[in-house]
């Protein structure tokens, strides 16, 4: 009797213990969950779309860049609706590859996203960036308010003008019209396979331009 009095005494504890920790846990998600609220709402949170080859190193680009909050790789610009990846490789549908770039305005201007978007890829072929070819690849600014338009304009005319790159820009900036999430595998991807052979070869010479043309800039803020 004394021995299940004991074990029963255990159990009681454990059983205690155990509702305290998911009692903490629960409060500690709830704030969590208040806190991400409290910053969301204090957060103004504004969007760039952008297509410039490959979105694996569009991405890879815009995730290191300072006032950036979340890069997503997707699909715009076309004329069917929810397209899947190998529908977009076929070329007739019509979409770019993009990345839609979540920002804070006040650590990062639109301005300055357009800035590394341009000389971070060659704006200057069409349909192509390197070894991918296809509309899909396009040079594209999906814009989604008259201030981006202007700005986007404005850089591309001066750019064109002071003839930085040698040849006309050929970038397609146009209403964002449609934007469509892709695949998870296609999320992240750099981050997640930075031993690949494309990482390696395409994306990481990339990122070393990006450090190399930005780096100090983005360091001094």
């Amino acid at each position: 009797m004394k021995k299940i009095l004991i074990l029963l005494a255990g159990f009681a504890f454990a059983m205690s213990s155990c509702e305290a920790q998911t009692k903490q846990k629960t409060q500690t998600n709830e704030q969590e969950t208040k806190e991400q609220k409290n910053m969301d709402s204090t957060v103004n949170i504004e969007q760039a779309i952008f297509g410039a080859g490959c979105f694996w190193c569009v991405e890879a680009v815009f995730q290191r860049v300072p006032g950036v909050i979340k890069v997503e790789s997707g699909y715009s610009g076309g004329s069917i609706k929810n397209p899947t990846y190998r529908e977009i490789c076929s070329g007739l549908t019509g979409h770019a590859e993009v990345c839609k770039i979540s920002f804070d305005p006040n650590k990062v201007s639109y301005e300055t996203l357009l800035s590394v978007f341009w000389q971070t890829h060659d704006p200057t072929t069409l349909n192509r960036q390197g070894a991918d070819a296809g509309t899909q690849y396009r040079s594209a600014i999906f814009y989604t308010s008259e201030g981006q338009k202007t700005s986007a304009e404005k850089l591309k005319a001066d750019l064109d003008k002071s003839g930085a790159f040698g040849n006309p820009i050929v970038t397609e900036i146009t209403a964002l019209q449609n934007y469509y999430p892709a695949e998870d595998y296609h999320q992240n991807y750099y981050n997640q396979n930075s031993g690949q052979s494309y990482c390696q070869f395409v994306i990481a010479p990339k990122l070393e331009k990006f450090e190399k043309v930005f780096g100090e800039q983005f360091r001094k803020k």
